[in-house]
């Protein structure tokens, strides 16, 4: 096992001797997007201050032991605006996201924490209702939030409520996830119609006027990932496509394989509606935080069995095979376009999509 770790850690250390330092004096809005900006900060900052063996993989959880025991621990915080919007709010999106840290990384979600920070004067009815929604999502997950913090800033000094959650998980012997094990013939799914989060919390801050029917796909994948790796041994990697989209879980597992992923455009889900605000907004899809939705990097000769697993669930009805995985050129991902083109879909630069989470 830990042969294993070191090989995969000594990939990523190589991915990664190049890494660009942080050349802006002050941070900005780019640096929360999940593209570019994000990854050298962490990599240049916290990577660099906090360098270990768990923190190394930078997966959507760490893998830790504790004696005979394998945990997977995730936290995150969430600040989206507005606090509802169709299809959820903060609260369940707070269990939803942290539940779906610990999914993607192989373990079995079991607890989690809550943190609150208030800002004075905000409605305890919304507090009520948002606590509600984090009440019944945990249940829907199976999981139990069990201890907590509260903190109260003065007016004008947060925006309303924002919180942050922490989750534990337990992996089972045998699970060896992670973005660096993917290899050439690997097949590349997606669990089903992407963009829809962050194309709803959009529209949702009413500043466009475009209507469209459309709410989030916020959901506790727990169960559809228990489907899939129960059904499939050869899955080696999972990852729940959040802040810069299914693009940029795409350039993380080139970057971090050292692989090349190519994708296929007219085999990506998208609804219609989603299509058609991003092309107003001159969005591409590939790029739009999804809260319900993960991609898989599959052994190729298994690809057939993980899609039939994905679509025999409810939230993997619409699964589809999207590209596959190749040997170069490595650290690039490559669209094959609905024109018969092929470009480099590149991390994202900047933040169209802001506070979508």
């Amino acid at each position: 096992m830990i042969d294993r770790e070191q090989q995969v850690l000594d990939r990523i250390d190589r991915a990664r001797r190049r890494a660009p330092k942080v050349r802006e004096e002050r941070i900005t809005l780019s640096h929360g997007s999940g593209g570019k900006a994000t990854h050298t900060l962490i990599e240049a900052v916290f990577l660099d201050a906090f360098r270990n063996r768990m923190l190394e993989p930078l997966e959507d959880a760490a893998r830790l032991r504790v004696g005979a025991a394998r945990l997977a621990l995730t936290t995150d915080s969430y600040v989206v605006s507005p606090l509802f919007f169709p299809g959820g709010d903060i609260g369940d999106l707070a269990v939803n996201g942290t539940v779906n840290d610990l999914a993607v990384s192989g373990a079995v979600p079991l607890y989690l924490t809550a943190g609150f920070i208030l800002e004075e004067g905000f409605p305890v009815a919304d507090l009520v209702r948002i606590v509600a929604s984090m009440r019944a999502a945990a249940e829907a997950a199976g999981v139990h939030i069990v201890t907590g913090d509260t903190k109260v800033v003065q007016r004008g000094k947060a925006d309303g409520c924002y919180v942050n959650t922490s989750g534990v998980g337990l992996i089972a012997n045998g699970v060896e996830l992670g973005a660096a094990l993917a290899k050439p013939g690997d097949a590349i799914l997606v669990s089903g119609p992407i963009g829809e989060h962050g194309v709803t919390i959009m529209l949702a801050r009413g500043e466009l006027d475009i209507d469209a029917d459309l709410a989030s796909d916020t959901a506790a994948v727990n169960g559809l990932v228990a489907t899939l790796l129960a059904a499939t041994p050869g899955v080696h990697a999972l990852r729940d496509a959040t802040r810069g989209g299914v693009a940029t879980i795409l350039n993380e597992v080139a970057k971090a394989a050292q692989v090349s992923v190519v994708v296929d455009e007219g085999a990506v889900p998208v609804k219609a509606e989603v299509r058609g605000a991003c092309e107003l907004l001159g969005i591409d899809p590939l790029y739009v935080a999804c809260e319900g939705r993960f991609v898989a990097v599959v052994d190729g000769a298994e690809v057939d069995t993980a899609l039939a697993a994905l679509r025999a669930h409810p939230l993997g009805e619409q699964a589809a095979v999207i590209g596959r995985v190749t040997e170069a050129p490595a650290g690039l991902v490559l669209l094959n376009t609905a024109f018969g083109g092929t470009r480099i879909v590149d991390l994202l630069v900047g933040d169209p999509l802001p506070r979508i989470c």
